[in-house]
């Protein structure tokens, strides 16, 4: 071959080795520079997902910064879908056993019966509309018609979570999760929460057999604790997880929404449920932190980072005395077992529950709301069915929606519409008290209305002074009439009765006897103005209503909060200044005079008439509907008061209730508890305002 043909031949294949090059590098450029990072992300196929960390809820404290509410460690067992490496329904059968051995509960609200003889039912409760509501989801999300039995509804469980091979008492249990799981949106960015609060047992056990490299997690996570659960239950409420009606929201037009969700609830949190703890919900909760966990192609978790640390909820700080709220109830159990203790000898004062608060003249704010009977709110969740089921009804808040004639209690509001509006002076003796007085014809019983004040020699002439101090009914029938109901209800509501208090919790707003009610006569009027026919208050409204006169016609709002404070730092982040709602105008003493008047009734009072303190009080013996003998027409009554002092510088306003207590003085020696509680607290020991005398 010769020179010319070997160049021609070298040069061809130096060319092409240059544009195999050629083509080799345009390659490695597109590679690394025009698609080097979509290339790379593909390589490494990697997957990030967030989580939340929940954050501390904000404790709910008294007056002085003592613990009402708090929050204590523990532990939740939870299935993370990222880490299952195992089929999901066994993997629950494993987790359900060693719950079980452990004495947890788990994660489950389908309201499905256990299997008995091979059949099924359902737990919703006719009369319970959460329930209901629950179980129509349930058939819904089941596509299965309104009408569809348990059998059926179950037989759609297992088809849909595949549990044909599994025993009826299982298909239960693992039908229950695997639902409740699907409600809570269980996903590679959502874990379920599977059980909480489980035992060091429970713990031990899915440790122990490496169960959290299978998809069980164990997770540290702090719980509510209330410090004295029986403390005040109905104001503090409890907390408790969402409820799928209340995440997906549809209203009466079909149309769908999460309220919730779009507040940044996950589908398994924990939320207020009643009281100050739903009330404070939106302070109390704190921010949620996230967790950034990262996995590659082949499902390895290859990091986790914190990218957000949770915040804690806001400290509430509430108006309550926790020692004297513990002292209250002492002195209205203590009352109520002596009035039951005594009921055969004195029939009719089989008193069986009450309600009893206490507020600060000055402020508005409650420092004790007491209910009995009362439950433990620690144990809330377990005595559930026994709480419910008792006839005593502890469950009931008494104080703020429990309704009551309010009896002679009333007649400070009659007193008050008569001397502002010059009807009356305190010193006018427009009535002759003794016997029936004929003038009232059109009374609903035979012979008219009598008088029936205690104390006073009967056909003695009274001015107002004493009417309030002996309570004298005829006195207060006639000026009730002279007023008109429409007039002194005006002047009751201004004061605080049959209207809101403005307290932050759900009240009842009771009623007074109207013109325009369906049973109305004359005759109603008249027991309108002694605090019966259709009137009905709540303890609160009393209470309010007190301290409203202990004020001189100034009323503020009641209320339950004072402030909230940074958890961290205690650093005062919103504050609530008392704030006035009502002022009634007094320029002619009529105030002093009905405070006169019930000096004068504490005067009368065995259980207040050496107390060392001046104390105004008016006391009210509300009839029932039932008879203890109706032969004598010897009706049941209701034990009522209102009390504040030191009249000379009034500190706290009472209103108090006891149902069936056998009248309004049974009430007294809890007034007088109260009283020694509160300023032996405050200064060591009770003294006289005017002569310094000790408490013996």
């Amino acid at each position: 071959m010769d020179r010319k043909s070997l160049a021609r031949r070298l040069g061809a294949l130096i060319v092409a080795t240059a544009a195999v090059l050629g083509i080799f590098l345009l390659r490695l450029v597109q590679f690394q520079l025009v698609q080097g990072e979509e290339l790379l992300e593909k390589a490494q196929q990697v997957s990030n997902y967030l989580f939340s960390i929940p954050a501390a809820r904000g404790e709910i404290v008294d007056e002085y910064g003592r613990a009402m509410a708090s929050n204590v460690s523990g532990y939740n067992l939870v299935i993370n879908k990222l880490m299952l490496t195992g089929d999901l329904n066994e993997t629950l059968v494993e987790l359900v056993e060693i719950l079980q051995a452990g004495g947890d509960d788990w994660n489950d609200t389908m309201p499905v019966s256990a299997p008995e003889n091979g059949h099924y039912s359902f737990t919703a409760a006719e009369d319970d509309t959460r329930a209901q509501s629950r179980l129509s989801a349930l058939k819904e999300n089941l596509v299965k018609q309104q009408y569809a039995t348990a059998d059926q509804v179950m037989t759609a469980v297992v088809e849909r979570y595949d549990l044909q091979d599994f025993e009826p008492e299982w298909q239960r249990i693992l039908g229950g999760i695997r639902y409740q799981m699907e409600l809570e949106e269980f996903s590679d960015n959502n874990n379920f929460t599977l059980a909480e609060d489980v035992s060091s047992r429970t713990v031990a056990t899915v440790k122990e057999r490496g169960l959290t490299s299978e998809g069980a997690d164990i997770i540290e996570t702090s719980y509510r604790l209330y410090a004295d659960g029986t403390l005040a239950p109905h104001l503090l409420g409890y907390v408790g997880p969402i409820y799928a009606e209340d995440w997906k929201v549809t209203d009466e037009e079909g149309n769908v929404s999460y309220p919730l969700k779009d507040k940044g609830y996950a589908m398994n949190d924990i939320i207020g449920q009643a009281g100050l703890e739903q009330v404070g919900e939106d302070k109390l909760r704190g921010t949620d932190g996230l967790k950034q966990v990262t996995r590659d192609k082949n499902g390895v978790i290859i990091s986790t980072e914190v990218i957000q640390d949770p915040e804690p909820g806001l400290t509430m700080v509430t108006t309550i005395n926790n020692d004297l709220q513990k002292k209250v109830y002492e002195a209205l159990e203590n009352q109520i077992l002596n009035l039951q203790a005594t009921a055969k000898q004195y029939k009719g004062q089989e008193a069986s529950a009450g309600a009893v608060v206490v507020i600060d003249v000055k402020t508005g704010g409650i420092l004790a709301c007491v209910n009995y009977p009362s439950y433990d709110l620690n144990l809330r969740s377990t005595n559930a069915a026994q709480y419910a089921s008792d006839p005593n009804t502890p469950l009931v808040d008494r104080a703020l929606r429990g309704l009551y004639s309010p009896g002679s209690t009333f007649k400070p509001v009659v007193a008050l519409e008569g001397l502002i509006t010059g009807l009356i002076t305190p010193t006018d003796t427009p009535i002759r008290c003794g016997g029936a007085q004929a003038s009232y014809n059109y009374y609903v019983t035979s012979g008219g209305p009598r008088c029936e004040g205690i104390g006073h020699a009967g056909g003695a002439s009274l001015n107002l002074y004493d009417a309030l101090g002996y309570s004298c009914n005829t006195y207060f029938y006639d000026l009730g009439r002279r007023e008109g109901a429409e007039n002194f209800n005006a002047m009751a509501r201004r004061l605080g009765l049959a209207t809101e208090t403005g307290v932050e919790l759900s009240e009842y707003t009771g009623r007074t006897t109207d013109p325009d009610d369906d049973n109305f006569t004359l005759g109603l009027e008249l027991m309108a103005a002694i605090g019966q026919g259709n009137t009905a208050v709540t303890p609160v409204q009393l209470a309010t209503y007190a301290a409203t006169i202990a004020n001189g016609g100034t009323r503020y709002r009641t209320h339950f909060i004072s402030s909230y404070r940074d958890s961290n730092t205690g650093e005062v982040v919103e504050s609530f200044e008392p704030e006035v709602v009502e002022q009634v105008e007094d320029t002619i003493g009529a105030f002093d005079a009905v405070e006169e008047g019930m000096i004068r009734a504490a005067k009368s009072s065995s259980a207040l008439q050496d107390y060392p303190m001046t104390i105004a009080v008016k006391t009210g013996s509300p009839q029932r509907a039932e008879y203890y003998d109706r032969e004598k027409g010897l009706t049941y009554l209701n034990s009522a008061v209102i009390a504040y002092g030191p009249v000379e510088d009034p500190q706290i306003a009472i209103g108090a209730i006891i149902e069936y207590g056998g009248g309004g003085s049974n009430l007294l020696p809890v007034v007088r508890d109260i009283f020694n509680a509160y300023f032996i607290e405050k200064t060591g020991d009770l003294q006289s305002a005017e002569t310094g005398q000790l408490l013996p």
